[in-house]
């Protein structure tokens, strides 16, 4: 839903770390990842993470400042890539691809003209999960034990299918598809400082009035990645007319509008690809071999990342100490 839009509508709550203390998180990788990268890319030199033959490596930087808030606060990530992008979502990629272009072109005009702080924003917004990245950032979790989880399509979709199933206690995004995906509760802010805001599903539904597919009925008729909203209907108005004309066939018939592909798109809502998995918990991070996978054999400034990694290993010590008192 425009998923600022969603903002409107979602029972959020604010949570402390306390309150989820022990919880296994399904983390939406993209969605986690690109926001470290980019902040990364931002503000970071570009030689700190750059290798000898040009390779750049930021989000290895990224995932050991990001990991630490889980590991201190006793929390088990989940990564879960995606898979096959849908065929529903391919306008939503080219868009994606053509911001990322034309932010390029205003990228090298900046750095052309000596401004370097413009240059440094439009860089981090043309960034993209290159190959490397996805290689290096599975090959670093795995030497810290986190565990991954590799979607069959959307990535948000598997968390929230995790969540629903029981296999995990949360999902964690920063977008609020999981809503719409099915998860009972997601947990935002992962990736700001502050406690983490706690998403309801059920207290959503009982606030709206709707049950899950009004909910997603809504959604469409504002627009979501895979559909373009109706002109002059936002979230509120959305939510108004899906419950006086019951469902979003007889909002598009009233309005004498038409949403492409709706019904595989609300199919898609409803009952996503996913997977049923078990996850093991145990986890023991190896953060010697992480760090000389990132410093030694990647080249990352060690200053860049060695206070991360030492949090981490902390973070375990007392994890230890706890679980014994």
């Amino acid at each position: 839903m425009g998923n600022a839009d969603l903002r409107d509508l979602a029972a959020i709550r604010d949570v402390t770390f306390a309150d989820i203390d022990g919880s296994v998180v399904a983390v939406d990788a993209h969605n986690w990842l690109y926001r470290y990268l980019t902040t990364t890319v931002k503000w970071t030199a570009d030689e700190v993470y750059t290798t000898d033959d040009g390779m750049e490596v930021a989000n290895l930087i990224g995932i050991v400042q990001g990991l630490p808030k889980f590991f201190e606060h006793d929390l088990i990530p989940v990564l879960v890539f995606d898979g096959d992008v849908t065929d529903l979502k391919a306008d939503e990629v080219a868009d994606r691809r053509a911001k990322r272009e034309a932010a390029e072109e205003r990228r090298a005009a900046a750095a052309e003209r000596g401004d370097a702080v413009e240059a440094a924003r439009l860089e981090a917004r043309t960034q993209r999960l290159t190959e490397t990245i996805h290689e290096t950032t599975r090959d670093l979790l795995r030497l810290l034990d986190v565990p991954t989880v590799e979607a069959p399509a959307e990535g948000e979709a598997q968390c929230a299918h995790m969540a629903a199933t029981g296999a995990v206690d949360h999902a964690g995004s920063e977008d609020y598809d999981t809503l719409l995906f099915g998860a009972p509760t997601t947990l935002r802010q992962l990736t700001s400082k502050g406690n983490p805001e706690l998403m309801d599903l059920v207290a959503t539904l009982d606030e709206l009035g709707l049950d899950r597919q009004g909910l997603i009925d809504a959604a469409m008729l504002c627009g979501t990645d895979f559909n373009e909203g109706i002109h002059g209907i936002g979230p509120k108005t959305a939510v108004t007319a899906v419950r006086e004309h019951g469902d979003l066939w007889g909002v598009l018939a009233d309005r004498d509008a038409d949403i492409p592909n709706a019904e595989a798109i609300r199919d898609l809502f409803m009952d996503p690809p996913a997977i049923d998995v078990d996850i093991d918990t145990s986890v023991n991070p190896d953060v010697e071999a992480a760090r000389a996978y990132v410093v030694d054999e990647w080249g990352v400034a060690a200053d860049e990342v060695e206070r991360g990694f030492e949090r981490i290993a902390e973070s375990q010590v007392q994890t230890g100490l706890d679980r014994w008192t």
